[in-house]
This record gives structure tokens, sequence and C-alpha cells, in this order.
């Protein structure tokens, strides 16, 4: 999810681009063949109709792109996740691969500042029969958070954590994720590379929201790679994306 607190300033660079073509790699053409090749052929029907739907809201940058809706799937699959957490949501095409990708008995704890964009795409997550999978919970996730690490039955309880919320709190929510997930759980950060910001000059001229952001993102990513607690791998898949393998 990328959060945008700014409209683009004329004199301003061209920031992350339109949801159809929200990749780091420099080939539209190569992202477009990537889509229609591997991803479209194999896309629920359900999480195509969610895409199109969230295409059309003037904030669609803001969803997680199919590409890595499709790696996410993959994952929980590969790791038999089952009970697992997600930090914002918009429209839930994100939480619907999970939801689509989780046993029938699987759950998701969903949290996000704004009911009105989850329930523009809850009646398609209902459609897909998937929608008893998800407690939703409205407003701050630090502060759920903090009142799931205060039961001890909560610590170690998740097999997968998905963050794609504000990015000026990523640190604040690694501190308390890291003691959510189970040992050899993953945790999934999403936009770790942010644009490609994060190796741009400091007077380079980026957009006002892209360039607020690009130093908490820095700021996580140096700490994720000295944290023994994880085992990482950043991928460059939708605006990068880092996991995080708790060993500790």
């Amino acid at each position: 999810m990328t959060v945008i607190k700014e409209e683009q300033q004329p004199n301003q660079i061209a920031g992350h681009k339109e949801l159809g073509h929200k990749s780091l790699l420099q080939s539209d053409a190569l992202y477009q063949y990537i889509l229609e090749t591997s991803v479209y052929p194999r896309e629920h029907e359900s999480l195509k109709e969610l895409r199109e739907l969230t295409e059309k809201h003037p904030w669609n940058l803001m969803a997680t792109p199919p590409d890595e809706g499709q790696l996410l799937g993959m994952l929980l699959k590969l790791i038999n996740a089952k009970n697992t957490m997600e930090i914002g949501v918009f429209t839930g095409y994100s939480l619907l691969s999970t939801a689509l990708a989780l046993p029938s008995d699987g759950k998701i704890l969903a949290m996000d500042v704004n009911r009105e964009y989850y329930e523009l795409g809850l009646p398609v997550i209902e459609k897909a029969g998937v929608a008893h999978k998800i407690d939703f919970r409205e407003g701050p996730a630090l502060p759920l958070l903090d009142v799931l690490i205060k039961d001890e039955k909560n610590k170690g309880a998740f097999d997968f954590i998905y963050v794609d919320a504000d990015k000026d709190n990523y640190l604040n929510y690694h501190k308390r994720v890291i003691e959510l997930v189970k040992l050899g759980g993953l945790i999934g950060y999403d936009n770790t590379l942010w644009n490609g910001s994060v190796v741009a000059p400091p007077d380079a001229p980026l957009m006002d929201y892209v360039k607020y952001y690009r130093d908490f993102v820095m700021e996580l990513n140096k700490a994720l790679a000295l944290d023994s607690r994880v085992e990482i791998c950043q991928l460059p898949v939708g605006d990068g994306i880092t996991l995080c393998r708790r060993i500790i």
C-alpha cells in the first residue's frame, strides 16, 4: 500500500505510477508481460473484480499490485499459514489474496484506520466466501498491538504478519509484531524500496509524500539488516517487499 498525503506537484518528478504499472521494473512492457503471462491468467475471479473496482478509486495506488498478491498467496501456502495478521487494508486486495490462500478455518486479524475503504471491497470478499476468516478492527494498529502483547497467549501465535500501513511507524510495528509472530513465522513489510527513492540523492526532486516517508523506509531497512532475530529477503516485487523469518 502506498500512503499518499499530497498531490503531485508540477515541478516534481513522477513518483509512483498508476496501479496497472506499479512496479520497479524499468520497462512497463516487461511488467505487463509478467502480468499478462503469469499473473492475470491465474488471478482468482474475485481478485480480478476487486482489482478492477479499486482501479476506479482516486487513491488506487494504495492497493497491493496483483503480482505481489500472487506472491503472498504462494508464501502462505508454502508455510501452511493458518493464523495471520494484516496491518493496513485499504479495499482489501492483499486481504482477499490471504483469505483465499488460507484453509477454511484460517483467520486474519485485519487492521485499518478507515473502515469505509474496507467496506468498498467487502461485498467482493463476501461473494468469494471468505469473509468469515476476517476479523476487521478499525483504528490505529499500535494500541491494539499493545493490547495483544499483554496477553501471553498471543505471543508467537501468528504464522504470518503483513504490514502495509504508515511508513513512519514501521519500526514501531516491528518492535511489536516480532513478539507476536511465531518462531519460523514470516513478517512481510511492503514498500521497502519506496519507488526506488532509497537510492536517490538527498536533493532529488521527489514527490512530497515520497520524500517524506523515504527516511523512515530507509531506517527500517537498516534496522532489519541488523536484527539478529530474523532472516531477511528483500524482493523488488511491487514497490519492494521485505520478508522476515523469525529465528529467535
